[in-house]
């Protein structure tokens, strides 16, 4: 069988367009059959301090661990439709010493799940590796932001003024809750152990009889070798809600991405017109409007976070429904949602990253909407300062409100907001503010609280923990 596929062929855009090297490369096939090889090498070593198989057969396994050949393994594939056993006769092939010791006593999934559970392990490790540096990017950004005042809008319409770094820092506390889980999920990875066909332990059991070893000596030797640590029982495979929490966390994880995202998109559309992502030089924006400045990062960023968040289906139903100690209608999914899963959140990283590193905020943009619509958010400031003096809240409240009616309509007219002047001229207001107090208050600019203040304590609290965590 020829093993040759280009561009001629479907190939997942997972292939070759989203994802990084290192994690294609982890999920690789070839990757697979490598680690398959390690199991394979650390199950024999163990077996020859117990004293079934030799150290020249451990030695010639070692000899030829990475000599992977897929195209052999897929011709005998092709011939016993087995994958696993195809991997062991082309390695068997391979050790004229070795080879008739490889896989002793293991059953398929004593292999293929130990294997998945290191690559679990490795996934997590570059995803977090990515988020630290998402994370401190953020934290830059807040601190250099903290006090940069900007309208913020609840129900997509202005309200009060917020800072552009305490915004950042919304997005910043949820990432950080998102790294705590994946660490805490990447200590928490198990591998099946060494377990046989329905998890008892059986064929190991036998295997070792008369040598003084127990299946469970023998599984911690390997597990050791592995550097992983065994689920305490088992079926045939490890429980497959690892892999659901697993799917759950890197939802959750590409919940913020999507949210930053689709945020900086709104942000980005002229009306408002604060921030925009990088825009190279030769960048096209559109194909049939040359003057088209399209958010295309955070688009995609939102597209490929959209499919994970479809993902946690399947790993539920394979959690829910594997009957009794295994079935195998996960096997062929589990293929495709799990490599899917870690490259389109790693992809999503990278370019949710370079999003906040080249963030662009427009001053203008800023200071026209702090103008137009800030002075509302301000009246507040009225309002409180009014009747701390004596006057009647619910009338003042009144008051505010019939003039910001009428100012927001002059504003849908296209006019220049006339609130403070309706409010200058009300005589029911001037005896309790006097019209220089009436413009200091109801400049909005710093009508921002202790956003500052918090946005800088997390922005060190961020740098903290991730000095403190080192996964």
């Amino acid at each position: 069988m020829t093993l040759t596929y280009t561009h001629e062929d479907y190939l997942s855009p997972l292939t070759w367009r989203y994802g990084s090297d290192e994690m294609r490369r982890l999920w690789s096939e070839a990757e697979k059959r490598r680690l398959l090889r390690r199991f394979w090498v650390a199950l024999a070593s163990a077996q020859a301090d117990a004293g079934l198989v030799s150290a020249e057969q451990v030695a010639d396994l070692e000899a030829h661990q990475d000599d992977i050949d897929i195209a052999r393994a897929t011709a005998i594939e092709a011939e016993i439709r087995h994958d696993l056993m195809a991997e062991i006769r082309t390695y068997a092939e391979q050790c004229p010493v070795g080879g008739g010791i490889i896989h002793l006593g293991a059953t398929s999934m004593d292999a293929l799940d130990n294997v998945d559970a290191l690559r679990l392990q490795r996934g997590l490790d570059l995803l977090l590796a990515k988020l630290r540096r998402l994370l401190e990017a953020l934290a830059t950004r807040m601190e250099a932001e903290a006090a940069t005042t900007v309208m913020a809008f609840t129900h997509i319409q202005p309200a009060e003024p917020t800072t552009v770094g305490y915004r950042l820092a919304q997005y910043a506390q949820d990432f950080l809750a998102d790294w705590e889980e994946l660490t805490r999920l990447r200590q928490a990875v198990r591998g099946k152990g060494l377990k046989g066909a329905v998890g008892t332990g059986a064929s190991y059991t036998e295997l070792l009889e008369g040598t003084g070893w127990s299946a469970r000596r023998l599984e911690e030797a390997v597990m050791s070798r592995l550097g992983l640590a065994a689920f305490e029982v088992a079926t045939q495979t490890y429980p497959r809600k690892q892999d659901l929490s697993v799917m759950h966390a890197l939802a959750g994880l590409a919940a913020g991405l999507h949210k930053f995202a689709f945020d900086l998109r709104l942000l980005q559309s002229p009306p408002i017109g604060e921030w925009s992502e990088p825009f190279g030089e030769k960048q096209v924006g559109s194909s049939a409007m040359p003057f088209k400045r399209n958010p295309i990062v955070a688009e995609n960023v939102d597209s490929l976070t959209r499919l994970v968040a479809a993902l946690p289906r399947v790993a539920w139903e394979n959690a829910a429904l594997s009957l009794l100690e295994r079935t195998l209608d996960d096997s062929a999914n589990r293929r495709l949602f799990l490599p899917e899963a870690f490259l389109l959140v790693d992809e999503a990283l990278l370019r949710t990253t370079r999003l906040v590193e080249g963030l662009r905020i427009w001053p203008a943009a800023v200071a026209r909407n702090l103008a137009a619509y800030g002075v509302f958010a301000a009246t507040e400031r009225v309002l409180m300062t009014a009747v701390k003096r004596g006057g009647d809240r619910q009338v003042l409240h009144e008051v505010i409100r019939e003039h910001s009616m009428t100012a927001w309509a002059a504003l849908q007219a296209g006019e220049a907001n006339p609130l403070r002047d309706l409010l200058a001229a009300d005589s029911r207001l001037a005896g309790l503010v006097t019209a220089e107090e009436l413009n200091a208050l109801l400049d909005a600019s710093e009508h921002v609280g202790d956003a500052p203040e918090r946005t800088r304590r997390l922005a060190t609290h961020i740098r903290a923990m991730l000095s403190e965590e080192r996964p």
